[in-house]
């Protein structure tokens, strides 16, 4: 008889719930996670299995510099993908194919200018588009740091590739850049933006594409404009491509931009290696701060993955431009901010988004009672005694659990709900939930809420705090192009393109999530005909997503079931995308009903107008953790945890494991205790 899984019902917030499918069927217990935050330590393991806070030497994995690689979701998945990293540049020039920009991430030009200064560029940006005036310039004041004046130079530069930027040591002035507005003349004026902005990047090797131009003659001046301006810098030529032709522009591999000096080109390929612990702080905030500090853009840094806020973390990164000796300098002042710095060291290259084998979880489970104590008075001994006996079967429970999505996956907002608005591309409505208020009177969520009711952006802007750059860039871009469809686009295409895809990503783990708990509920714990299991032999699950192929997902068949052989173990289930294959079974079925009942059965997973595109991924069903050891004992006196109902003081477990990367410890546990965490 087939065994089948356990379901739970639980409380909690549907917005960000999880499903409560459990494959094994021990009792467990209850208990607090994360009641201080030394009681959730996160330590990444590196390529070679070591603890990045214990390895001596880390090795860094080579990668392309663009954000496009580095970041979230939070983002991309240590799975079994299809077809999801973008290809490496090679040296031949394949026209039409561009190398994605850097993208400033959480950057804010608030936090390096300060409020006053970036309010005047915003209306001097406005003015000039208004008007379009010649001649005019803008003081951003001075800055003696020869790092900050770099910071503003580019920051400015990304933000708003029309202006130049020009020091008058030590003071910094901003005017419209003639080149630009020629350009803008002969193209539209987001390709003149996208354009400056890829001449800015200095990627060497990378190319633009110009939208499709069927003018001969007006192509002609193109190219003739770009050759006699940035002619030193970049080759141009033309191609055509399903009946169209387009200009594309290649930045040379030898070009040396006139304003950059040897000793800037020198610094431009200085990488330094460090071990961050941060505590209470999320990845990208942390990142933030030190950019600013450094005088870097934030995609200056690069990570193998994102980690917990409300844990104490170790993880490795490098940082572009930053010399070892000048990072040892400012290790104290980050340290006020709960961030340490070790193992600093220059390497050669940038690290590679995951390039992990893992996470080491060090937790501590507080207030240990069996569940319904308050049914069962018993003696302090007999208490401990049946812990013990519950905690013992439940952690040496060896069946995994069920490799859901955790709710840090989703967000305090309605993370999957607006990935579902993007997919359908009603923007407005994305925008709105995006700006979702949680139900408080913080700073945060009164900006949001004035925004709703006013659908004022300006007032919001001056509402929200600084802490929140995500909700600003937004906010000034609803300023400057309005709240309707087309200026709720511009909204979302200020973000950068890794904090857009998370959406989107964050809509198609739900969907895996519910599918998985399906799975399980209909067809129970056995391989079944139909299945999609992981066949390659002693397969890594960190392997670089980018190198599956589809001949390595394998559908089950009939014969394979009968003779048992896959385990569950080895079964996936696919992400939502457009190059994934779905199970053979009644899966398919509910996959088509689930995208259809969400408006998407039509959907191609592509939202052009913002640049996004979801191949899709395979995500095995269950995770194992590893290297598991556990012990009971007494609270802490200093903790002073007494147990509720006798007044004595509660048993607390320690729980030690490594998981595979993008699995998540808070849904272990669950499976462990049988409880929400």
């Amino acid at each position: 008889m087939t065994e089948s899984p356990v379901k739970v019902t639980m409380k909690g917030d549907e917005a960000i719930s999880v499903p409560a499918y459990f494959i094994s069927k021990h009792e467990g217990f209850v208990g607090s996670i994360k009641t201080f935050i030394e009681d959730f330590v996160v330590t990444e393991i590196d390529m070679n299995g070591q603890k990045v806070k214990t390895a001596q030497a880390l090795q860094t994995a080579g990668c392309a510099s663009s954000e496009e690689n580095q970041m979230n979701a939070e983002l991309k998945e240590n799975l079994y993908c299809s077809g999801l990293q973008d290809a490496d540049v090679s040296s031949d020039w394949t026209v039409g194919s561009d190398t994605p920009l850097p993208a400033l991430g959480s950057f804010d030009l608030d936090v390096i200018l300060g409020p006053s200064v970036s309010e005047d560029l915003e209306q001097f940006v406005m003015t000039l588009r208004e008007k379009r005036p010649s001649g005019p310039e803008l003081s951003l004041g001075s800055f003696s740091d020869k790092h900050q004046r770099a910071n503003v130079h580019r920051a400015v530069r990304h933000r708003f590739p029309f202006l130049l930027t020009v020091t008058i040591q030590p003071e910094i002035r901003v005017r419209e850049d003639p080149d630009y507005r020629e350009l803008a003349r002969l193209v539209r004026e987001e390709e003149a933006e996208d354009f400056f902005r890829f001449i800015d990047a200095k990627v060497r090797g990378s190319s633009y594409t110009f939208g499709p131009d069927d003018s001969k003659e007006h192509r002609t001046a193109v190219h003739h404009f770009l050759n006699r301006r940035f002619g030193k810098l970049v080759e141009t030529k033309s191609f055509s491509s399903q009946g169209r032709t387009s200009i594309s522009v290649r930045l040379r591999e030898h070009g040396k931009p006139k304003k950059r000096t040897a000793e800037e080109r020198k610094e431009e390929d200085v990488y330094t290696a460090f071990t961050l612990c941060k505590e209470n702080l999320e990845t990208l905030e942390a990142i933030s701060y030190m950019a600013a500090t450094l005088g870097v853009l934030p995609s200056d840094f690069t990570y193998a993955g994102i980690k917990d806020k409300r844990a104490v973390t170790y993880q490795s990164m490098v940082v572009k431009k930053v010399s070892s000796q000048r990072l040892k300098e400012k290790a104290a002042e980050f340290e006020k901010r709960g961030m340490r710095l070790s193992q600093i060291r220059s390497v050669n290259e940038p690290l590679k988004l995951g390039r992990l084998r893992g996470n080491h979880f060090d937790l501590v489970v507080r207030n240990l009672r069996p569940h319904g104590a308050s049914d069962e008075p018993l003696s302090g001994a007999d208490r401990d005694t049946r812990l013990a006996a519950l905690v013992k079967e439940a952690v040496e429970n060896r069946r995994g659990f069920v490799n859901y999505y955790g709710p840090q996956r989703f967000g305090s907002i309605l993370s999957d709900r607006v990935g579902l608005a993007l997919l359908k591309e009603d923007m407005v409505s994305a925008v709105r939930l995006f700006f979702s208020p949680e139900d408080s009177d913080d700073p945060h969520s009164l900006a949001k809420r004035h925004f709703l009711q006013t659908d004022n952006p300006k007032e919001s802007l001056a509402l929200m705090p600084l802490s929140k750059p995500r909700e600003r860039l937004m906010l000034r871009a609803l300023n400057r192009y309005g709240t309707g469809p087309d200026g709720c686009v511009q909204a979302w295409l200020s973000l950068p393109h890794n904090i857009r895809i998370f959406y989107p990503h964050a809509y198609c783990s739900r969907v895996w999530n519910d599918a998985a708990a399906h799975r399980l509920s209909t067809m129970g714990l056995g391989v079944r005909q139909g299945d999609l299991v992981w066949t390659q032999t002693g397969h890594n699950r960190t392997e670089d997503a980018g190198e599956t192929t589809s001949t390595q997902i394998h559908v089950v068949t009939r014969e394979e079931e009968e003779a048992g052989v896959y385990s569950l173990e080895q079964v996936l289930l696919p992400i939502p995308g457009n190059s994934v294959k779905y199970p053979e079974n009644a899966m398919r079925a509910w996959y088509q009903e689930r995208l259809a009942g969400d408006g998407l059965a039509e959907c191609r997973f592509r939202v052009s107008s913002l640049k996004l595109n979801l191949p899709g991924c395979y995500r095995p069903l269950l995770a194992i953790p590893h290297n598991l050891s556990y012990q009971l004992q007494r609270a802490a006196c200093s903790h002073g945890a007494k147990n509720q109902e006798s007044g004595t003081e509660s048993l607390t477990l320690s729980l030690n494991f490594d998981l595979d990367s993008s699995c998540y410890a808070t849904i272990c546990l669950r499976e462990i205790m049988k409880c929400e965490t």
